[in-house]
């Protein structure tokens, strides 16, 4: 099945997170990365005093079901030494399952598509180098139209530092 994870870091290294993030979900079982989009530079949701994300979304190939994905994405997230202390705080990782195929749900554990990405200009942006005309499954618009109703405020391509 076709799936889209969102990856993003504010803490330390973040790019090299991004990197130790995606090499561990190419090792995850029936799993593998087909593309990645762009990385960006965005501004931090949350508490003050953060500095700004490195997100980027993956698409993957995965015989995983759902709840084993967001699984293994949380037990990613703990070994990349992820804390959950405070909700949209800093952190090393954050790996969202935002959707699997064009599957809906809503469990304890997981709600598909996420239910914040048509929020997101740091999700939609990203999303979009990869399905700009793909669907929304529930809210009937593409991610494009998603992303130009949300706006690029404070998001921005990342340029890698020389």
């Amino acid at each position: 099945m076709e799936a889209y994870v969102a990856l993003g870091s504010n803490l330390g290294d973040r790019a090299g997170y991004l990197l130790l993030a995606m090499a561990r979900l190419s090792r995850l079982g029936q799993t593998r990365l087909s593309r990645l989009s762009q990385v960006y530079e965005t501004d931090p949701i949350g508490p003050s005093g953060q500095g700004p994300y490195l997100n980027l979304v993956a698409q993957i190939e995965t015989g995983l079901e759902p709840r084993a994905l967001m699984r293994a994405l949380l037990e990613v997230e703990q070994s990349l030494g992820r804390k959950r202390s405070q909700r949209w705080g800093a952190r090393t990782i954050d790996l969202d399952l935002l959707l699997y195929g064009d599957r809906v749900m809503n469990t304890p554990l997981l709600t598909l598509p996420h239910p914040r990405l048509h929020e997101r200009g740091f999700v939609l942006a990203p999303l979009c180098d990869l399905i700009p005309e793909a669907w929304h499954p529930t809210l009937g618009k593409t991610y494009r139209q998603l992303l130009q109703a949300v706006g690029w405020d404070g998001v921005r391509v990342w340029e890698r530092p020389a």
